[in-house]
């Protein structure tokens, strides 16, 4: 297959094994061929759509959800184990 576009410039970007590893899980979850690919897949996305519109925008955003999900299940959770305030006697 003929690129229409070579690609001639290349960046960096060292990982830890953990941040390389989860990586490369991310890339399996997605079905990209590469972490190259899903890479630049995920530049591009940023590049042409900065607001996250994208496939790596829904994840995310899906994150930002599970998060703030967890914060509040937090909150009900310490609020059950909390003693019970009581009005200071006047």
């Amino acid at each position: 297959m003929t690129v229409l576009k070579p690609r001639s410039r290349m960046i960096s970007v060292r990982l830890s094994e953990d941040e390389y590893c989860a990586l490369r899980k991310l890339c399996s979850a997605t079905g990209a061929r590469s972490v190259s690919d899903f890479t630049r897949d995920a530049m591009r996305s940023l590049l042409t759509d900065p607001s996250l519109e994208g496939p790596l925008g829904s994840y995310v955003n899906e994150f930002r959800t599970q998060i703030s999900n967890l914060d509040q299940r937090i909150e009900e959770l310490a609020a059950r184990v909390a003693p019970p305030r009581t009005e200071p006697e006047s």
